[in-house]
């Protein structure tokens, strides 16, 4: 592990994207979302979650997937992706990171989504620990540790100083980039230091010229450490420190009791029928304006719909997200098989939380980052679900 001056962190994001884009989160119009970084832009890693989740930079809101050309009765497909951009995502949270496990399974199974492919094999996630996670989180409901986040690099801000970890054989290798790049750096400063001082002290007489070839020496070594310092036992113990504290932040927040034993594919058995036919279905929903806001600020969603436009010139076709909570949601040439809000939102959360899990090795399609609670304009959302479904009558065990 490595600790980095947080005095240094506009050098560190500057050498980082010396290769590669570099995003984060930035803060622009009172609003704080993922950005490409530049020296002028207002960095936030204070801010817990940006308004909407890094997953756009692996699965777009909108995609120009692949067009047609017609000229007379011959017609040509043209492949319209982009040759994908290495890049670096910083200070993604432990949610986030965890939600991208979850795209994995949907997009990284056969047949593989090979534009879904391509940017993870192009991007690197550097996370970012919480320390004081707010009251909409509960991600420890998932078994997702704040303090403790996976990625391809994991770092702390303790105080002053940014701790930093290298997970997978991507991080280790920026890291190492890194860490190159910053002690040429502070060579080449070095030795710009020691000719002007050479310089300077060109006119002087032999005890000067030896003085000055000491302290050129001496400066070129001082100098020749790059901005990462190997961290010790003090840094581990302040680490352990840090995350202890976080674990009783977590522990006294709202939601750090909510339990999803309701929910267990393998307790519901012959009761899964009960669930889905449950009464309270139609109470929860009637709030429901079915404005999908919920999915479209859900790092784990993963719907989407396909469009073909007629430019005149031919078609382009489109992958753009849909919401499940749209009435022309699963919309075929017989109709829809959910007319209903009440329908469309009852299969937003049995998916996230029956069927979802069923089917991938108990893995609920959600991570807990609260996007969803803080969002929703009714206050309608999967914490409200969990509870209400919660009770016991409604399981035969």
């Amino acid at each position: 592990m490595f600790k980095i001056s947080t005095q240094c962190l506009t050098e560190l994001f500057s050498l980082i994207s010396d290769n590669r884009a570099l995003y984060m989160p930035i803060e622009k119009n009172g609003q704080v979302q993922f950005g490409k970084w530049q020296r002028n832009e207002k960095v936030r890693l204070d801010k817990l979650n940006a308004v909407k989740s890094p997953k756009e930079f692996f699965f777009p809101q909108s995609e120009n997937i692949v067009a047609f050309k017609t000229k007379g009765k011959n017609i040509s497909i043209i492949d319209n992706r982009d040759e994908s951009e290495a890049f670096v995502v910083f200070g993604v949270r432990a949610c986030d990171a965890a939600s991208l496990g979850i795209l994995d399974r949907v997009f990284l199974a056969e047949p593989v989504d090979t534009f879904y492919k391509t940017r993870r094999d192009k991007g690197i996630i550097i996370t970012l620990a919480c320390s004081e996670p707010e009251e909409t989180c509960f991600c420890s409901v998932f078994g997702i540790d704040a303090a403790n986040p996976a990625g391809d690099v994991a770092t702390w801000i303790i105080g002053d100083v940014l701790y930093w970890k290298s997970l997978t054989p991507k991080g280790e290798a920026l890291t190492e980039t890194v860490k190159s790049k910053s002690k040429i750096n502070s060579n080449s400063n070095s030795n710009s230091n020691s000719n002007s001082n050479s310089n300077s002290n060109s006119n002087s007489n032999s005890n000067s010229n030896s003085n000055s070839n000491s302290n050129s020496n001496g400066n070129g070594n001082s100098n020749s450490n790059s901005i990462f310092e190997m961290a010790d036992s003090s840094d581990e113990e302040k680490l352990e420190g840090y995350k202890e504290n976080v674990k009783e932040i977590i522990q006294k927040l709202p939601f750090y009791d909510l339990s999803l034993d309701s929910f267990n594919s393998e307790v519901l058995g012959e009761a899964l029928k009960d669930k889905f036919n449950s009464p309270k279905w139609k109470e929860l929903s009637q709030s429901c304006i079915g404005c999908g806001t919920c999915t479209f600020v859900c790092p784990t969603c993963q719907c989407y719909d396909i469009r073909d436009y007629d430019t005149g010139h031919g078609i382009q076709r489109f992958r753009c997200w849909d919401s499940c909570m749209y009435s022309d949601f699963t919309k075929m040439a017989h109709g829809n098989p959910r007319t209903s809000q009440l329908e469309r939102f009852r299969q937003r959360f049995m998916h996230k939380l029956v069927y979802f899990p069923a089917n991938n090795d108990g893995v609920y399609s959600c991570v807990g980052c609260g996007r969803c609670v803080a969002k929703c304009p009714v206050s309608m959302n999967i914490v409200k679900v969990i509870k209400a479904m919660g009770v016991k009558e409604s399981v035969r065990l």
